[in-house]
């Protein structure tokens, strides 16, 4: 069995060694939670890395945002190269779920445009944690939705190794059941072709195919082909096929499945009429029996996954597979699929699991979790309740919260601004009095109802790890607070300093109106200024943030977008405005993320314009000046010079062009295919968020956009 084994010229420095000990020792001990507290820029992902080294366990990272999660993805992919790190994240290019507004009597249907190639990496994620233990999953929250029987996922698959007697028809009859088509001109993933006695299986979740050569009844040859060159390489390893999809249903449940269905039709229609809905039981009978028939003459219907719960044998309420099922439970005997007994296969679809959880930046992570299930609950009520769906729509959902609490074993949260609530669970003394067999039947109530109950254990460690020091040595920007009166103009004196120096500022402000305004000022004094919020198209953004780097901008107006995700080492000033107007983007987390953007260069400095402290200014404020005070020690004691981060600049994805100039605009014609696939790419990544978030108007702007970059 494969080993986590990190390939890498460094080693652990600063802080990293203590929090990496820590974290494994908490581990170890049996901690259900800990707490990585940890600033921008200490190399968090690295410690990490060695944590998963030291523990040899799987490993399931959820990040709130799929484009930070792809990012974490590549980074694990250069640390392990000789494992399996897997990305899973909603395989929707577009998705507009299917909704009923009553209001205005609108029915919008379900519309999706999937992505065949994320498709194929959550193929392979699952196909990963079936057959080895060496796995790293970077997931979105994609991770909590329902995805199928892990169960019936596993049985079916297709074995085949030279010498095995089998037929061609055995083995094609197998393939359809695993949603494999035949297709003998076009072969690509999910597809299989036969030629007399040389069958070639492309499976869904890899680049390469397998070919089989049968000679009568008997396997006589097993060799990888490749799909684009054709070469041929014998093995003599048996080859284990997965199914081309996560939904498998044997026969003999979908008899009884549609039986029970029918059944429950039955009741629902009784009810809708009982309270005199008449026009809703008339289109619930219509639009089910319709599905019914569907699914009876092909195995398919739009929407057959709000009958999931009938395919998969639950009840109602019961919780739906995830991704998390497919994690191997701790009484799992064996890693291999073939030797698996139905015993494993129950403890892997249900029970206490065998892997380590972290949740990266954990104060977006585990708010994004826990919304997920009652915006789906609500949207799908009203389906319900005008006759659109049957009520067991409503068991095809993301797990709620306690659900995933429930299914999780140990976790880490890592972050530079936790919330209360990893923390306290952190802390809890109920988690570490229960140990090991609270981690058996899922966190107890009272570490839920007793949060905050501060503990410390033998050793003295209370389950929160902090990694402070920064491998450059660059502390926490300095803060200054100064009066609101006056703020904009003393704020371009400031600038005009870091112009000479050749440095950058960014200004958050409170408005979208306001960020515009600031930045016509600041222009018309002859600042070289651009705003940046929501409104500003998807690739101008990153091409803004480009431009100040290379100086063609001094200074951006921003609101929350210059929090997380921000990595800009030119930035040495940071102003908050109106920092005293309490609330969401002035909250503690909000500033002390906001401040971290000057965290970057060996002169970062923040400004708080305010004519009083707020609580949560109070809070940001003692809390970067016990980190900054930490790191001066840290210095001091090892003989530590700070030095600013330097960062390679990207090229743009499309030249930028001045309309104001009255120069030519840039024709779609005139940017090169390659640039016009990678900006489509990053249109689609774009398309994807706005959908979650419900902004179908955006959505579907992007997408004509990708339709017309793709012509």
């Amino acid at each position: 069995m494969s080993k986590f084994q990190i390939v890498s010229d460094f080693k652990p420095t600063g802080d990293q060694p203590q929090a990496i000990e820590k974290l494994v020792s908490g581990l170890k001990n049996g901690l259900e939670h800990q707490v990585l507290l940890g600033v921008t820029g200490s190399g968090k992902t690295f410690t990490m890395a060695n944590v998963i080294q030291a523990v040899q366990r799987p490993t399931l990272i959820i990040s709130h945002n799929k484009t930070l999660a792809g990012q974490l993805a590549q980074e694990f992919r250069s640390i392990f190269p000789n494992n399996a790190v897997e990305y899973f994240v909603s395989y929707y290019d577009y998705y507009q779920p299917e909704a009923y507004i009553p209001q205005s009597d609108t029915y919008i249907e379900k519309e999706t445009q999937i992505n065949e190639e994320i498709e194929k990496l959550r193929l392979s994620t699952t196909a990963s944690l079936m057959t080895r233990k060496d796995v790293i999953v970077v997931a979105s929250v994609s991770a909590i939705y329902n995805l199928g029987s892990p169960v019936e996922y596993g049985q079916a698959i297709l074995e085949v190794k030279a010498g095995m007697k089998v037929s061609i028809d055995q083995v094609l009859r197998i393939l359809t059941k695993m949603y494999y088509e035949r297709n003998d001109i076009d072969f690509h993933r999910s597809t299989y072709r036969l030629r007399g006695d040389t069958l070639d299986i492309f499976p869904s979740y890899k680049d390469e195919a397998v070919r089989v050569e049968f000679l009568g009844d008997k396997v006589e040859k097993i060799s990888i082909l490749n799909p684009l060159t054709g070469q041929v390489d014998p093995t003599d390893i048996t080859q284990v096929i997965f199914p081309a999809k996560h939904y498998i249903t044997p026969d003999q449940r979908v008899e009884s499945s549609l039986a029970q269905i029918e059944e429950d039709l039955k009741k629902r229609l009784r009810q809708l009429r009982t309270m005199n809905k008449l026009l809703e039981a008339q289109r619930l009978e219509q639009r089910t029996h319709y599905d019914l028939e569907m699914i009876k003459e092909f195995g398919y219907c739009n929407g057959i996954e709000n009958y999931s719960r009938y395919f998969d044998g639950r009840e109602p309420g019961d919780p739906p597979y995830t991704l998390l099922n497919y994690f191997p439970a701790r009484n799992a005997t064996s890693t291999s699929n073939a030797s698996r007994s139905d015993a494993d296969w129950h403890s892997v679809a249900g029970g206490p699991k065998d892997f380590l959880l972290i949740l990266d930046e954990s104060h977006m992570t585990i708010p994004q979790i826990r919304g997920m299930y009652n915006g789906d609950q609500a949207r799908k009520s009203t389906l319900i309740d005008f006759g659109f769906r049957l009520p067991s729509a409503l068991d095809n959902r993301p797990l709620r919260f306690d659900e995933f609490i429930r299914t999780i074993n140990q976790v880490i949260y890592t972050s530079a601004t936790p919330d209360e609530f990893e923390m306290s669970l952190a802390r809890s003394s109920s988690v570490i009095a229960s140990g090991a067999k609270q981690s058996q039947s899922g966190i107890a109530a009272s570490s839920l109802d007793k949060l905050g109950t501060p503990r410390n254990d033998k050793k003295g460690y209370d389950g929160i790890t902090e990694q402070l020091v920064r491998p450059t040595g660059i502390l926490d920007p300095e803060i200054i607070i100064r009066p609101v009166d006056g703020q904009v103009q003393d704020l371009m004196g400031e600038i005009a300093k870091r112009v000479e120096k050749g440095e950058r500022t960014l200004v958050t402000t409170l408005t979208k109106r306001m960020a515009e305004d600031l930045s016509e000022y600041l222009h018309d004094k002859g600042i070289k200024v651009h705003y940046l919020h929501s409104d500003v198209k998807t690739l101008e953004r990153s091409d803004i943030l480009q431009s100040l780097r290379m100086g063609e901008y001094d200074v951006i107006v921003g609101i929350n977008l210059l929090r997380e995700g921000l990595d800009l080492p030119e930035v040495s000033l940071v102003a908050i405005l109106d920092a005293d107007k309490e609330g969401f983007l002035r909250s503690r987390t909000s500033l002390i993320q906001t401040m971290g953007r000057a965290a970057r260069h060996v002169k970062g400095r923040v400004i708080m314009y305010a004519d009083i402290v707020t609580g949560s200014m109070k809070q940001a404020i003692e809390e970067v000046e016990r980190r900054r005070k930490y790191q001066a020690e840290y210095n001091k004691k090892h003989n530590i010079i700070p030095r600013s981060i330097e960062k390679a600049l990207r090229e743009r994805l499309i030249e930028k062009v001045e309309e104001e100039t009255g120069e030519k605009v840039l024709e779609i014609a005139d940017i090169p295919v390659g640039d016009r696939k990678r900006i489509v790419k990053h249109l689609e990544e774009q398309m994807k968020l706005a959908a979650e978030a419900l902004d179908f108007e955006t959505a579907a702007k992007l997408r004509d956009q990708i339709k017309e970059l793709s012509i």
